[in-house]
């Protein structure tokens, strides 16, 4: 199995360094790789860093490209969820399939959005796939995406151009807890909202509601 893993590793490794060379262009390709089913895991991230911190003024370019690539990737890798249907599920365990399934249906293009700013090991191109498999509203999704992945490309390129060449290493600290409380916002707004709509008077069960939420978004990752 090594033997086998090693000149694919080795390979991305070359590929990803050969796209770092033609930068907001490699970083739009680099973003749609990661994004399907090639495995290039944080070399967008990295890209957007080095970039935006090499040349400040473009930072809004490259968040701008690395958007657009991660979003064409999420589209391709949902269209093709969708024509091989549960096949597509087959490389993740039944117990976290159910997971992710219930939570699209439960919260809608709110728990795509989620998906898109929690950091890896998070899987998100789980939520990828399940929203291709089940039909979710191609529209919904992909607003979900752009709109997730255009906070944190900017939110990167932000620290890179505020904190130079210290930003890799402040982002790996702290943005686990950015994305964390961002998905808390998101979700208690979502449960404010059917609570309301459903039983104006039901304000006080809100909490429990949302700690279950966040509970089984972070289960889908284990």
């Amino acid at each position: 199995m090594k033997s086998f893993i090693h000149p694919i590793t080795k390979w991305l490794t070359r590929l990803t360094q050969y796209l770092i060379g033609f930068g907001a262009f490699g970083l739009f390709a680099l973003a749609l790789l990661d994004s399907t089913f090639v495995p290039l895991p944080s070399s967008a991230d990295v890209l957007m860093l080095l970039l935006s911190t090499a040349n400040p003024h473009w930072m809004v370019l490259y968040a701008f490209m690395a958007t657009a690539g991660s979003a064409l990737g999420c589209w391709i890798l949902y269209l093709i969820s969708r024509r091989a249907g549960a096949r597509a599920l087959s490389r993740f365990s039944h117990d976290k399939q159910k997971r992710v399934k219930d939570l699209i249906e439960r919260y809608d293009m709110f728990a795509v959005l989620v998906a898109t700013l929690l950091p890896p090991p998070f899987p998100f191109k789980l939520f990828v796939i399940t929203s291709g498999v089940f039909r979710f509203s191609l529209t919904r999704f992909m607003i979900a995406i752009t709109v997730g992945r255009a906070f944190r490309f900017l939110l990167e390129g932000y620290f890179a151009v505020r904190y130079g060449a210290d930003a890799q290493a402040i982002l790996a600290k702290y943005y686990p807890w950015i994305g964390l409380g961002l998905a808390g916002m998101i979700l208690l707004y979502v449960v404010v909202r059917t609570v309301l709509k459903r039983r104006p008077g039901d304000t006080e069960i809100v909490t429990g509601l949302t700690d279950g939420a966040v509970e089984q978004t972070l289960e889908a990752g284990n």
